[in-house]
């Protein structure tokens, strides 16, 4: 018996975590925190539905925090088993996931503190979330390691950040074989410091794939570029601020990439730039341990020894020092996690920022329905920020390009590079629309049984 079930990014985006029962075997891929309205993301997160006594193994395919961010919660609910990941994902998660927890501890104290009395306290600590990566066993790319017996794991990279992969599990089961790849996050051909997806080869039985932009094609990385440069000069020369909701991992240090690139070749003015999120320092200081994971094909990889330090960015970490950014006159670039603007230090900034006609609200990636990013981006006039109403007089503007998630194209071209047609499919991490799309791209491609899972529906596979 083997059976597929998924307790997360099923009809959604966030929250990616998926049930493979094989046999007596209960292997979870992935335990992502969701995200969006508060109050129904907590209720998601607390009702864990899985009994964690259970659980032989956890595979982990990248360290974003909808990805991994409810392990510190599985280990507070009894887990201790193993958990597999890439090294540099390891090494990621041991800076996010505290940081995580952190961040609801201060949003819980910063709540009470203006007089909301009936909230939940924090899922879990930044302390709890520390004891994560003592359960990590790391595996490099292209390695197969036997998990438990008879499933053996490979990953392969799958291009969408540092340490991020695509696993393809090989079960022998009562003398039966199956391959079940499950592609994580798929990437973007061309992005800045990191290496190209490379798909999995060979006939998959199960294919469980990513689908968040399935019905979309992105910006070209050369049109991103264009734009960045744009939109710096513009709002420069009216002395503004660009708030740069960005997540700490990945999205930050290709931003600070590319701004090192432009300012080396003259392309912007020379305006400070300010990477305000602890955790994006100190995941800036994991990318320098892991030079192997770059792009050797880039000219700045190339051609200098630091590529995340240079005369114009300058790194935040104390809060003594955000909050002094909310002071700065004349044209600025704060960069500040998180990514959809639903915490963190961002949030000070746009409630200090957003009432200003001069400044520039840049949206650079994925913002999930009902996330503050979100409202922004579909051209709120006025949008709640820690409990307040805050008019927005900002500009709002979006690079598409800079996605760290494949486009319809380049999600087409992964599946090409299988190899061979997948026997079964199941499309997942998307919104309704882009789940249907990713559906009849493979059933385009030649797969004959394709699923788009509700949350919680068993598949017998």
């Amino acid at each position: 018996m083997m059976r597929l079930t998924c307790w997360g990014a099923a009809g959604e985006v966030t929250g990616s975590m998926h049930l493979l029962e094989i046999g007596p075997r209960r292997i979870l891929l992935d335990c992502g925190l969701f995200q969006g309205r508060r109050e129904e993301a907590r209720k998601k997160n607390e009702s864990f539905p899985l009994a964690t006594s259970d659980l032989d193994a956890v595979v982990v395919s990248h360290a974003h925090i909808d990805h991994t961010g409810r392990l510190p919660l599985l280990l507070k609910l009894g887990y201790a088993g193993p958990i597999f990941c890439t090294p540099a994902t390891r090494d990621l998660a041991s800076v996010m996931l505290p940081d995580s927890g952190f961040i609801q501890e201060k949003d819980f104290e910063f709540l009470k503190k203006r007089g909301h009395n009936h909230l939940a306290e924090p899922l879990y600590t930044a302390h709890d979330a520390a004891l994560v990566p003592d359960h990590m066993v790391s595996l490099p790319y292209d390695r197969a390691l036997d998990i438990v017996p008879g499933i053996r794991l490979t990953y392969t990279d799958a291009g969408h950040m540092l340490g991020s992969a695509s696993v393809v599990l090989d079960v022998d089961a009562a003398g039966a074989r199956r391959r079940i790849v499950f592609s994580g996050d798929i990437g973007r051909w061309g992005l800045p410091i990191i290496r190209d997806p490379k798909p999995p080869k060979g006939p998959a039985d199960v294919l469980i794939i990513e689908s968040t932009y399935a019905n979309k094609v992105h910006e070209s990385v050369v049109e991103a570029q264009a734009l960045l440069v744009g939109y710096v000069n513009k709002v420069a020369k009216r002395g503004g601020k660009i708030f740069i909701p960005a997540f700490a991992i990945e999205r930050a240090q290709e931003l600070i990439y590319e701004l090192h690139g432009m300012a080396r070749d003259g392309a912007i003015p020379k305006i400070p730039i300010y990477v305000d999120s602890p955790l994006a320092v100190n995941a800036t200081d994991v990318f320098r341990l892991h030079p192997e994971a770059f792009d050797l094909s880039e000219r700045l990889v190339r051609e200098t020894d630091d590529l995340f330090r240079f005369p114009l960015v300058k790194y935040v970490r104390s809060v003594q020092e955000s909050k002094a950014l909310n002071g700065l006159r004349g044209p600025a670039i704060i960069i500040a996690a998180s990514g959809m603007a639903e915490s963190g230090r961002i949030l000070h900034h746009l409630r200090n920022g957003i009432g200003d006609h001069r400044n520039l609200v840049l949206i650079v990636g994925f913002q999930a329905s009902y996330t503050l990013g979100h409202r922004l981006q579909e051209g709120a006039k006025e949008v709640r920020i820690y409990g307040d109403m805050v008019p927005c007089r900002a500009e709002v503007a979006t690079i598409g390009g800079y996605s760290g998630h494949a486009d319809r194209t380049e999600l087409r071209q992964w599946v090409q590079g299988l190899g061979a047609v997948p026997g079964r499919a199941f499309t997942v991490h998307g919104e309704s629309e882009q789940l249907q799309a990713m559906a009849g791209l493979l059933r385009d491609f030649g797969v004959k049984h394709v699923d788009v899972p509700s949350l919680g529906e068993p598949f017998e596979i």
